[in-house]
């Protein structure tokens, strides 16, 4: 594997991950080369993301202010191997660290023979809906967080 900044221990790494959601890849997410277009990982990153959040109870449809809306404030890819129409693969995701006002949120996607297919890292900052500036996280979304990760 090619060397990844945010990533020291590979191995480790990955064992740190538990969260995962299926992704079959369709036929529209493919370009005319036959492979999964560059841009469809960031899609793949999001329905992780959102489905993680949502089973730690932070991404819920009710809208609560005091909680704040989060908004990606960076997102990286790295490609490591092509995948293609119809294939399976499972998309892991994992909080890296909790700061003050942001998470950052690490992906990893393995395809059906458990081979690296992508990495990323992200974080998300929670801003305040009217004023668009950074809120504190609440303590009750850091204890939900810190129970779903591996890294306290």
């Amino acid at each position: 594997m090619k060397t990844v900044s945010y990533i020291k221990d590979l191995t480790k790494w990955q064992s740190e991950f538990s969260f995962y959601i299926p992704i079959k890849i369709r036929f529209s997410e493919t370009d005319m080369f036959g492979h999964v277009n560059n841009v469809s990982a960031f899609i793949y990153f999001e329905e992780a993301r959102i489905e993680f959040l949502k089973s730690v109870g932070l991404f819920q449809n009710e809208k609560s202010n005091d909680e704040g809306v989060p908004i990606v404030a960076d997102l990286q890819c790295d490609y490591h191997k092509q995948m293609y129409f119809n294939e399976q693969m499972w998309l892991y995701v994992k909080v890296n660290h909790i700061g003050n006002t942001s998470l950052d949120i690490h992906y990893m996607a393995l395809n059906d023979k458990n081979e690296l297919c992508l990495t990323g890292r992200g974080r998300l900052v929670y801003i305040d809906p009217e004023s668009g500036k950074p809120i504190q996280l609440m303590d009750s979304m850091k204890e939900k967080l810190l129970a779903k990760t591996d890294f306290q």
